[in-house]
């Protein structure tokens, strides 16, 4: 099984992949969160020449976020400086899109995107709708070797919902998925692997990673301490990001509430009811999503809410978990890298070696 590191991008997130290429990680994952983040494509050009082997993909890109000819030109600028080491995660969008307040764009608005940017990486050329027209545009100096079209760009698709699964079968796309806990991961790869066979598809050809946060406990010590909350809690949080959306927005909430937790989410629920401005509350709530722990938060993060959506335990019961992930059908396990907590990919790394 491969396993890679999930950034929170930062302007010199090179630093922490390249250690993680030392460490053998396969892959580095940067966020393409404008609000919260730096720019992923001036991270991915620096881990690009300070590394020699991983792979560097967004994890994901959000489609909204820039025009297709432009998104395609940054995947093909990247991959002249690491040849064939380029992935295209792409998903509807949450937490970029949460942070102003707004929702997922359209399934039908993304399978376009990915035509259009996929084209343009063959060397084709093909149309664009632009400004009310469709377009005919390709890369018209490829020749002059400032971008890369010869090495192959892997192609990756966030997929929660079925016709999202189905549309990552047709196109034969590696499939992203953020895991909590052990038998949701499991249930939604059976769903994967059903949408696979559905289309056709070898079940061997599927590439499906697993996105986590967590931490490696030392041995008695409690979940919810101040390490394992600083490293497993801005993952532990999204639950209350999501219940509070739903609640002040009307914004979907794709996740369940589990009654162990019920108490927290309604809690922190209310407290968001009260937080500033009143008509952008949106902005509060995503402060900090998946980087930290808003002090205001803190209460909420309880043991259960940790244990429900994280991978966190001793290294022995997080190797038995990863393990089971892979029986099922899962060919990479990605571990989220919180700001100022880089340190665990050490701990990650003795994890790794299990494997």
């Amino acid at each position: 099984m491969e396993f890679g590191i999930a950034l929170p991008t930062a302007a010199d997130s090179w630093k922490v992949v390249k250690r993680a290429e030392e460490l053998g990680f396969h892959h580095a994952w940067f966020y393409d969160t404008q609000m919260l983040c730096a720019d992923c494509f001036v991270a991915m050009g620096a881990a690009a020449v300070h590394t020699s082997r991983i792979r560097l993909g967004t994890g994901v890109l959000i489609p909204s976020n820039r025009i297709a000819p432009v998104a395609a030109n940054s995947f093909a600028s990247l991959n002249r400086l690491a040849p064939g080491r380029i992935d295209f995660g792409v998903g509807t969008g949450f937490t970029g899109r949460r942070t102003m307040g707004l929702g997922a764009i359209k399934l039908s608005e993304m399978a376009e995107y990915i035509r259009v940017v996929m084209a343009l990486l063959r060397g084709e050329t093909t149309e664009f709708a632009v400004e009310g027209h469709r377009q005919k545009i390709a890369f018209l100096n490829p020749e002059l070797d400032l971008i890369n079209l010869q090495d192959p760009v892997g192609l990756h698709v966030s997929a929660y919902g079925p016709r999202a699964r189905r549309l990552t079968a047709q196109l034969g796309a590696g499939w992203l998925n953020f895991v909590g806990e052990v038998a949701g991961g499991i249930a939604a790869m059976q769903a994967m692997q059903a949408s696979w066979a559905e289309a056709g598809r070898a079940a061997g050809d599927l590439t499906a990673v697993a996105f986590a946060l967590g931490c490696v406990l030392e041995p008695g010590e409690p979940v919810d301490s101040d390490r394992a909350v600083a490293q497993a809690g801005p993952r532990a949080t999204v639950l209350l990001h999501r219940a509070a959306d739903e609640a002040l927005s009307g914004l979907p909430n794709s996740s369940a509430i589990p009654a162990s937790v019920a108490e927290a989410v309604a809690g922190y629920v209310a407290l968001a009811r009260n937080f500033e401005p009143a008509d952008a509350r949106y902005l509060e709530n995503h402060r900090g999503h998946l980087m930290a722990v808003k002090p205001a938060e803190r209460p909420f993060v309880t043991p259960a809410l940790i244990q429900e959506t994280t991978f966190t335990g001793t290294e022995a019961d997080l190797a038995e978990r990863i393990a089971a992930l892979r029986d099922a059908g899962y060919t990479q396990f990605t571990i989220q890298l919180i700001p100022g907590q880089e340190q665990a990919i050490e701990d990650w790394g003795r994890l790794k070696a299990k494997f």
